[in-house]
């Protein structure tokens, strides 16, 4: 199966992003985890975004709270489709810098942007990419599907 990388800024943002790592357990996608500060180890970044698509990544997910330049730096050295997230850190300016640092690329470098503290949906998401290629992850999509449905009809029989 194809793998999915998760890349974060600092340690702080693991909260958020261990939902996208959750989500994709539950989905039985393979993934790998790591902390890659665009401002702090860039050269590890470039690395990491240069080398990805080499190693079986089929997409990233990165998360970034402030400044919010890892997704987007990410995105610029990497054929793969990349997944922002943005978070609110401790000195943000309530999670809006994230947002927009994130959604507000220039042409040619698309980046796929989810809510502000986002993780779980940008797991489900870069499951939905991956799944395009392996028909037993389109299966267990769908299977995920029917499972939030029925919650819903079973929090509406709670009422």
């Amino acid at each position: 199966m194809a793998k999915v990388g998760i890349i974060m800024g600092s340690k702080s943002d693991l909260p958020i992003m261990q939902e996208a790592a959750d989500i994709l357990d539950y989905l039985g996608v393979e993934y790998e985890m790591d902390i890659v500060s665009a401002h702090r180890t860039p050269e590890k970044m470039f690395e990491y975004g240069k080398n990805a698509h080499t190693r079986g990544i089929k997409t990233i997910i990165a998360g970034a709270g402030g400044a919010a330049h890892l997704p987007g730096m990410t995105a610029s050295l990497t054929p793969l489709p990349v997944i922002g997230v943005p978070i609110k850190s401790r000195n943000s300016i309530d999670g809006w810098d994230s947002v927009l640092s994130i959604l507000q690329m220039p042409g040619g470098i698309p980046v796929a942007t989810v809510a502000l503290d986002g993780a779980k949906n940008a797991g489900i998401l870069a499951a939905k990419i991956v799944a395009v290629n392996e028909p037993k992850l389109m299966d267990r999509l769908v299977e995920y599907i029917g499972e939030l449905k029925e919650k819903v009809i079973e929090s509406a029989k709670d009422m």
